[in-house]
């Protein structure tokens, strides 16, 4: 228990420190802004209990409000993301697998996951722009921004959890 809550905080924290660090700064094109600390979400197993995924949400949306300087996107945006990843990833997870499973490439299979983490990060993203702007004035730019900014996202997560995998299976061999 004290090990699982020490990795989930140094996840927190390492995705806090790398978001105001270095992805705060990139903006493809001026509309991509990848905002991989949904990640931490991604990482939670099926047995988790629902307030503290949506309290661990909270926190890092928050942390990651104050370094962005932006005032409660993602606090509400994670919140929300919190809520719904219980339900994705037991819709999502194979019927006999265990209690305390882990969404991996290694369980739901590379497409299973690409899946459940584009959904995730989907609902994310879109909550995410819509609430920073707030109105429909500059659809197309919104939807640029949104598409190009989610799917950097995606592609950042995907990265992450590929070195996450292949030091898991280090460790086990």
């Amino acid at each position: 228990m004290v090990i699982t809550f020490l990795q989930r905080l140094l996840w927190l924290v390492a995705l806090v420190a790398a978001q105001m660090m270095v992805f705060n700064y990139i903006h493809l094109f001026g509309y991509a802004t990848p905002l991989p600390y949904v990640f931490l979400l991604l990482i939670f197993p099926l047995n988790s209990s629902r307030w503290s995924i949506l309290l661990w949400g909270f926190v890092c949306g928050l942390l990651c409000d104050f370094v962005s300087l932006t005032p409660g996107l993602g606090a509400a945006s994670m919140t929300l993301t919190a809520f719904l990843q219980p339900l994705l990833l037991k819709a999502m997870a194979p019927k006999d697998s265990l209690e305390d499973m882990q969404a991996s490439y290694s369980t739901l299979g590379l497409w299973g996951y690409v899946r459940y983490a584009g959904i995730l990060t989907l609902v994310f993203m879109l909550t995410y722009f819509l609430l920073m702007s707030f109105s429909f004035f500059h659809i197309v730019d919104l939807a640029i921004a949104f598409a190009s900014s989610w799917a950097l996202t995606l592609i950042l997560c995907m990265a992450i959890e590929s070195v996450r995998s292949s030091k898991k299976k280090e460790r086990e061999n």
